[in-house]
């Protein structure tokens, strides 16, 4: 049985536009256009899946006055890219994604200052450690599950999953907002991977693209100068522009709206609704440059989201405590400077006690709490740890030794770690210069001792951050501090928990018989690495300190 559906294209300064499907034989249906700027008309369909596209009278500056150009649907949830078409889906009579049943909906999920993130690229984060039809895909990362539950992760965060020119690029350049990668799978496999992480208690953020657009992104070929900035909304920063950028500071008096406003809100909202993601990473914050919109796109996100908690983080480089709460607009940030300060300090070019401290103590910097900051020693866009180690001539055991000091101040640190991917094994290749080369991790490296034992190392470590509230508190006090030794020790506690110690040793010297006088004396200690019980004399601690290394207490 047929049933009415209804095509809408919102194109209020358009004068004509007609709609094409596989259900016409190619024909043109010609739309009725509202006061309200929307084009519409009704289709008899029967159930089943269909191809469709618009044709528009352009206001593009770049073609003839209200010439006709074929475009893509900007709310379609499925893209034939090949055919340059959306695909619509009729069941029961009315328009679906796919048929895909939720099953973990209810499986409780960690509390946000719980977390430890993992951020991965779906297209690299699987080669040959999985069957060839998941290589690369959303089913490939379902495989790695059981990888994630065993490593204590209870967070990923996806790199750009939205429909991107082609069929493979890190996705920074989105050209269908409502459309998952086809290169990747399905949209039932992409739902399939979140529901099985919450099924694991794992949260799934994905990368929210909202500042620019790919240059054929619909909006611009409709109307580009109702969607976006005419120019460079930073002329004076071409290295930071990466396409079309939406101007949410256009207001369209006669429909009392800003459309950019709406058409994200529409977007955000559709992927919390449709996909239930748990939180969204907002890409270039910095030039997008409006935190009236993000105040009021976040607000949108956590109602969407109701009742469940919902992460909204910046990426704003070089980060800022402007951009969160309680004054921002957004929960967290990632923080760039913890990167920026750590990697010299481990590495053994400088050691500037503020510089360190501030890091680890974000409050510092005027963050408010440890949630405002996601801490990391890489990322997609930053060189892993031993990358950046063996660019100064660092290599093998000495290596490891200082991932492993890295690892354990990432995990210690006020805020809330996360990893790239590879990292926790010794990943060491050098970020990908072009963002449409394929460059798959190299799982086989865990079958090196080195490798496995940073993997043992990470986990053992955060089991330690998962267990240990006094590490997920606000709580950070620095009681010792020596620059000529380039050692550094800090206390951790919560109200009701026990606290920890880290005392860490930055130099290339075996530190003996190394004497802490003010170690805290209110509880009885042990050495977590070993779990010995350690002796503090009135005089305060005397211990061994190996080179680039870290040692953890916990009072008992």
């Amino acid at each position: 049985m047929a049933s009415l559906i209804e095509f809408v294209l919102f194109a209020p300064r358009n004068k004509g536009a007609a709609l094409v499907g596989s259900f016409s034989d190619g024909k043109e249906m010609l739309m009725s256009k509202d006061e309200n700027g929307y084009f519409r008309t009704e289709v008899e369909l029967e159930d089943g899946i269909y191809q469709y596209k618009f044709r528009v009278q352009t206001k593009s500056p770049n073609f003839a006055p209200d010439q006709w150009v074929d475009v893509i649907d900007p709310y379609a949830t499925d893209i034939n890219e090949k055919e340059k078409q959306g695909v619509v889906r009729i069941k029961d009579g009315q328009r679906i994604v796919d048929t895909y049943v939720w099953q973990h909906d209810d499986t409780p999920l960690s509390d946000i200052h719980e977390l430890v993130i993992y951020e991965l690229h779906v297209a690299d984060f699987t080669n040959d450690d999985v069957g060839s039809d998941k290589k690369g895909k959303y089913k490939g990362v379902i495989e790695k599950l059981d990888y994630f539950c065993e490593l204590g992760i209870n967070a990923i965060e996806l790199m750009p999953v939205n429909e991107y020119p082609g069929d493979y690029s890190w996705g920074y350049k989105v050209r269908h907002f409502f459309a998952t990668e086809s290169s990747y799978g399905l949209t039932e496999d992409l739902k399939n991977l979140i529901d099985k992480c919450h099924g694991r208690g794992i949260r799934v953020f994905m990368d929210g693209i909202y500042n620019h657009t790919d240059e054929e992104c619909p909006l611009m070929l409709i109307d580009r100068n109702y969607w976006y900035y005419e120019h460079q909304h930073y002329p004076e920063d071409p290295d930071n522009y990466w396409g079309p950028e939406f101007n949410y500071n256009h207001y369209d008096e006669k429909l009392d709206i800003k459309p950019a406003w709406k058409y994200i809100g529409d977007v955000v909202r559709f992927w919390i609704e449709e996909y239930h993601i748990d939180g969204i990473r907002f890409d270039a914050v910095r030039q997008l440059a409006n935190f009236e919109f993000l105040d009021w796109l976040a607000k949108q996100a956590k109602n969407s989201a109701e009742p469940k908690q919902f992460y909204n983080i910046a990426e704003h480089i070089p980060d800022t405590n402007t951009v969160v709460k309680p004054d921002g607009p957004l929960d967290a940030c990632w923080h760039e400077s913890f990167h920026y300060f750590m990697i010299p300090h481990i590495c053994g070019e400088s050691f500037e006690l503020n510089n360190l401290k501030q890091v680890l103590d974000p409050q510092q910097q005027g963050y408010a709490t440890a949630t405002n900051v996601i801490n990391y020693l890489a990322t997609h866009d930053r060189d892993r740890l031993l990358r950046e180690l063996g660019d100064r001539g660092i290599f093998n055991t000495t290596a490891f030794e200082i991932a492993k000091l890295a690892a354990v101040l990432l995990m210690t640190a006020k805020g809330i770690p996360m990893l790239w991917m590879g990292e926790e094994f010794g990943e060491y290749q050098e970020k990908s210069e072009s963002v449409t080369q394929p460059q798959k991790i190299t799982w086989s490296l865990l079958a090196n001792k080195q490798n496995q034992d940073l993997w043992e190392y990470y986990k053992k470590l955060i089991i330690l951050r998962r267990q240990t509230p006094a590490i997920q508190s606000d709580n950070i006090k620095f009681f010792h501090e020596n620059a000529d030794a380039k050692v550094l020790g800090y206390v951790r506690w919560h109200e009701w928990g026990s606290q920890i110690v880290v005392v860490a040793n930055f130099s290339n010297q075996h530190l003996t018989k190394y004497h802490i006088p003010e170690f805290p004396t209110i509880h009885s200690w042990r050495d977590w690495f070993t779990n010995s019980e350690v002796e503090i004399g009135n005089s305060g601690m005397i211990t061994n300190l190996p080179s680039h290394a870290a040692k953890i207490f916990i009072s008992h």
